[in-house]
């Protein structure tokens, strides 16, 4: 019996894949089920399964930056979403499965077998996760984002952003070298393009680039960033702010 975790925000996600695989993989045994990243490590710890189905695009911290907290790997891992082409080729010559969603029957089934041939083999997957995260880790690293502006496109790098700030429709993006874009998307969207690197909603008006902050003041849960802002982090955010913080 092959035993299965199973992390996705999304908790229609989750609940979906478990009638999949109760109904189509008999020999799959989900043991936990998980609807964030901080509960997926501490049950994966607590469990040892033997296959994790996760999801990439988590808020707060994604499955790469979970993986990360896990190495060495002593689990298999079938990706549970689309990504960018660099990211299949990635999966594919670290022989790492994926699944995009919805996810076809066929294809889950086939992703079973290849775990259940891996565990009877006794093959060691540490490897080539950890040269899956090199890859992605360097090409994050060098990705630029797209921001469309009144103008047009602005193509930055996350690291040149220090903070949004929410305006209605609009967001204004804060850069190291002091200019201010006002971009034509919701706070929402920009934090949609910025996930995977480092920044944290730290209120409903202010996402924040973690590596630009300089100091945080624990008794008024306050922040500074680089760029001299003081940020009052949301009483319900903080917890997940200095989790996140913690693991940069």
């Amino acid at each position: 019996m092959i035993q299965a975790i199973l992390i996705d925000d999304e908790v229609n996600c989750t609940d979906i894949l478990s009638i999949q695989l109760k109904k189509h993989c008999p020999n799959v045994e989900v043991i936990a089920v998980c609807n964030s990243a901080k509960d997926g490590i501490e049950k994966i710890n607590a469990l040892n399964p033997d296959v994790i189905f996760l999801d990439i695009e988590m808020p707060h911290m994604n499955g790469f930056r979970l993986l990360e907290q896990l190495t060495p790997f002593n689990f298999e891992v079938v990706f549970t979403t689309a990504y960018d082409e660099f990211a299949i080729k990635a999966f594919k010559v670290c022989a790492t499965d994926y699944l995009l969603k919805p996810i076809d029957k066929s294809e889950l089934i086939e992703a079973v077998r290849k775990v259940e041939a891996k565990k009877c083999s006794s093959n060691n997957s540490s490897t080539q996760m950890t040269e899956l995260l090199k890859m992605i880790s360097s090409q994050s690293q060098e990705k630029k984002i797209a921001l469309p502006t009144n103008e047009g496109m602005l193509f930055l790098k996350p690291s040149d952003v220090i903070r949004c700030e929410s305006d209605s429709n609009y967001t204004y993006v804060m850069l190291a070298n002091g200019e201010k874009i006002c971009v034509t998307k919701t706070l929402k969207q920009v934090e949609e393009s910025l996930n995977g690197f480092s920044f944290f909603r730290v209120h409903q008006s202010h996402l924040v680039n973690l590596n630009h902050v300089i100091k945080y003041n624990r008794d008024d849960a306050g922040i500074i960033t680089t760029d001299g802002t003081i940020i009052t982090i949301a009483r319900q955010r903080k917890e997940g702010f200095l989790e996140m913080f913690s693991k940069i």
